[in-house]
């Protein structure tokens, strides 16, 4: 089969275009508005606060918005809510116009509420775009389709960071939040231009709650699935160092915003290198144990990241542990997508989303309550040495895991 064999269908090329404009937006717009609340507050707690705002109420939506995918058209979803991406990208850019005064009454309140109107719609869009994407390609083509989904994901994450730190030192904080708003305009073009696809037969469960329960018990009655996404999740929730890197950049390092926004792209870097070599090089055997190798080193690297006061070890230790994390979620994604009935990967998406995406948000607001607790370097080693435990406990009880070989 050819690498490229997922791109030459119309509608996956538009949906690898609006998930690329939109987490470029997504990613620029995190460094401007981790720059400028750390610029008012001078409080690494007041970064944590971000990563919170965005998480409680995407969590708190989850359950229901993966019930709302498996029974309402998908695309619909993903409209609506890029479009409440877009006005809210426009707010940020509103507060930062001499005719806004709401910043110099209420302090950073006003960004963090749009924060969590940003949560709200990320909530919804999440589950129905993991469930939204298989209905776009055939079965036979679903790794392949993961592999680019994955390797466009990280190019945006390696742009966006870099593209927002340049942006901020040359044009202003103003632009950059005017160039998100021109990238979520963009991300919403494409998801318009993707044909509308027919939902799958419902699942016979009557009423809500009674869905939302066998989507929780699938998940939780299948030890790969729940392990996979139970590493990720404990992983990123210590391992993660990206909210505390204003202080880094700015008392550490001494970097400025244009070494912030590399230390940002770091990761990304490392990660769509990985992918663009899994792309022609998938992995076909030991999936289990190379999962939990690729854990433990990103551990490793988020310790070494913690030690170092040099710039450019710490440039490459980020680096080696986006390609650490890159597998971790190639894998993950090739493991619930062939293991979860179409009918339920809405659901089976928001448990996910809950364990995984929350969990960059509640990690960074870890990663801030920590830092002000037992300094920022500490806490950032203490993250990687949690991640080494969790991959240690991992390996002794989810035995189906070690186990597995390949993905069918």
């Amino acid at each position: 089969m050819s690498a490229y064999a997922v791109l030459k269908i119309p509608d996956f090329r538009f949906f690898l275009l609006a998930r690329l404009f939109i987490t470029v937006a997504i990613q620029v717009q995190a460094v401007v508005v981790g720059w400028q609340i750390y610029e008012i507050t001078k409080d690494p707690l007041s970064l944590g606060l971000i990563g919170l705002a965005e998480a409680v109420p995407a969590i708190t939506v989850a359950l229901y918005a993966g019930h709302l995918a498996d029974i309402t058209e998908r695309k619909k979803i993903i409209v609506l809510c890029a479009l409440l991406l877009v006005l809210c990208s426009a707010a940020l850019f509103y507060f930062t116009m001499e005719a806004s005064t709401l910043l110099s009454l209420f302090g950073v309140i006003p960004i963090y509420s749009v924060i969590f109107v940003t949560g709200l719609a990320r909530g919804f869009l999440q589950p129905a775009n993991f469930s939204f994407m298989p209905q776009l390609v055939p079965r036979d083509l679903y790794t392949n389709a993961i592999t680019w989904y994955s390797t466009l994901w990280e190019a945006a994450s390696v742009a966006g960071p870099a593209l927002g730190g340049y942006l901020i030192k040359f044009f202003g904080i103003q632009i950059t939040y005017l160039s998100v708003v021109s990238l979520m305009a963009l991300g919403l073009f494409f998801y318009w231009m993707i044909s509308s696809k027919p939902l799958p037969t419902i699942t016979e469960e009557q009423g809500m709650f009674e869905k939302i329960k066998a989507g929780l018990k699938f998940v939780f009655h299948n030890q790969i699935v729940l392990s996979a996404i139970s590493l990720d999740l404990f992983a990123v929730l210590f391992g993660g160092a990206v909210a505390l890197l204003p202080i880094f950049a700015t008392d550490i390092l001494h970097a400025g915003s244009d070494g912030f926004g590399l230390l940002r792209a770091a990761p990304g870097i490392g990660a769509v290198s990985m992918a663009i070599y899994l792309t022609h090089n998938p992995i076909k055997k030991n999936i289990g144990k190379v999962l939990l190798w690729c854990v433990a080193g990103f551990g490793l690297c988020m310790i070494g990241f913690g030690a170092s006061t040099w710039f450019w070890l710490s440039f490459g230790l980020l680096v080696c542990s986006g390609l650490f994390d890159c597998v971790s979620v190639i894998i993950r994604g090739m493991l619930i997508h062939t293991s979860t009935p179409e009918n339920m990967k809405g659901r089976v998406a928001a448990v996910n989303s809950i364990f995984v995406g929350s969990s960059n948000e509640i990690g960074a607001f870890e990663s801030g309550a920590v830092a002000k607790l037992m300094g920022v370097v500490n806490s950032v080693i203490f993250g990687g040495v949690m991640t080494l435990l969790v991959v240690v406990v991992t390996a002794k009880k989810a035995d189906k895991l070690v186990a597995l070989e390949k993905v069918e």
